[in-house]
């Protein structure tokens, strides 16, 4: 039973052995869960994968091998209709009725204006400029045109946004893509210091030889592996306008922890909050308090943020600015609550750094890092990691 299921799995690259099959059968036969897809979907994730970096490809095949079930997968209430966010036109605007259009105002009048609308709003709304719907020229919703607004839902038509309410699927990063990487752990080689930690489970062949000839019998030495002692922290953008840079980001993941045997790395989106997480597809349900991160993690540890620092101002200097969840201190506040705690820190941006310039909140991300942003390219990391190594 499932036995093509398992075949996916092994032709994927995750090591599922007809043991860890068994104990699934068994599962099932003792009626450990109830007989729901998204049921059996946990149950075989958490008895095939043991490396968070899997998790991706086990999503891939269980979709192959599953396809055509129906399953409630990403189905949440929501406070407004679902069908309202269906775009059903584009509207074309010459240059003469864009111009026309002002802007609202500052952030608290637009936010204030939305939620009076959404209280008088009564049905389904298409075109026009004031209702909450898409294809118009109001402020709110989307697929439509404003120069300052509220996008609901949807997808970005023309990057202008000031806040976007919108509940995303992220993907888990895969660190088993080798393709590439190889320069880049080359690069991040610069950041390893090594130490002899732990039991003495090594054989040292030089003191051995040595013992042996000076007290005339086998004198056998053991001494402890030979290790990368750094520690690193690693945090990445996920979602959004890092989805053009998934490959790149899956490249330096996977050389990051081949590289580094002290390594934790977490997920956030746009900003760092009060929570980030290690998977993406249960972000709401299992959050990291990041007071837990800053108070387990030492300051020995080198911070490293992976991200494209692309989104709305407001995202970083506002309390409730986040996209997706209100949150009661401002971006800006947590990061410098983490690069206060850990003073070795960088973030790799992967857009090209001549087009930095031209975004605000790229240019605030850099102002809280101290200009500690450097591009990820190979000469970036090079350049990050003689950052990194600096004493502090």
């Amino acid at each position: 039973m499932f036995l093509n299921f398992l075949d996916e799995l092994r032709a994927a690259g995750i090591p599922a052995s007809l043991k860890e099959h068994l104990i699934l059968l068994e599962a099932l036969d003792a009626d450990v869960i109830d007989r729901t897809p998204e049921q059996f979907y946990y149950l075989s994730r958490s008895v095939y994968v043991k490396d968070e970096g899997l998790l991706d490809k086990f999503d891939q095949v269980f979709a192959k091998v599953f396809r055509g079930i129906a399953t409630s997968f990403g189905t949440q209430n929501a406070e407004i209709p679902a069908d309202w966010l269906k775009a059903v036109a584009e509207k074309y605007l010459t240059p003469e009725e864009m111009e026309a259009i002002k802007s609202l105002g500052s952030w608290d009048e637009i936010m204030e204006t939305l939620k009076k609308r959404l209280e008088e709003q009564q049905g389904k709304h298409q075109g026009g400029n004031k209702w909450v719907g898409t294809g118009g020229t109001s402020p709110y919703g989307n697929s439509g045109y404003n120069p300052e607004g509220v996008r609901i839902g949807g997808e970005s038509k023309h990057k202008r946004a000031l806040k976007v309410w919108d509940q995303r699927e992220f993907k888990n990063l895969d660190n088993t893509k080798e393709l590439g990487t190889r320069n880049i752990k080359i690069a991040l080689r610069r950041l390893r210091k090594f130490a002899r930690e732990g039991a003495a489970d090594e054989l040292d062949i030089d003191a051995t030889i040595d013992g042996t000839a000076r007290q005339g019998w086998l004198d056998v030495v053991m001494r402890a592996e030979r290790r990368n002692a750094v520690k690193l922290l690693l945090f990445l953008d996920v979602g959004g306008s890092m989805d053009p840079w998934v490959k790149l980001c899956e490249e330096l993941f996977s050389a990051a922890t081949t590289e580094f045997k002290n390594l934790e790395f977490f997920y956030f989106h746009n900003c760092p909050y009060e929570g980030v997480w290690k998977d993406n597809k249960r972000r709401f349900a299992e959050r990291t308090p990041m007071w837990d991160v800053l108070h387990k993690f030492g300051h020995d540890y080198k911070l490293v943020f992976v991200g494209d620092a692309s989104m709305s101002p407001y995202e970083i200097t506002h309390p409730g600015g986040s996209v997706e969840h209100f949150n009661e201190e401002s971006g800006a506040v947590w990061m410098h609550r983490m690069t206060t705690t850990y003073p070795a820190a960088i973030w790799l941006n992967p857009v090209p750094k001549e087009q930095w310039g031209y975004s605000q909140s790229v240019k605030i991300i850099r102002e809280l890092m101290t200009d500690r942003m450097f591009p990820l390219t190979l000469a970036g990391l090079d350049d990050g990691m003689r950052e990194l190594t600096r004493k502090r």
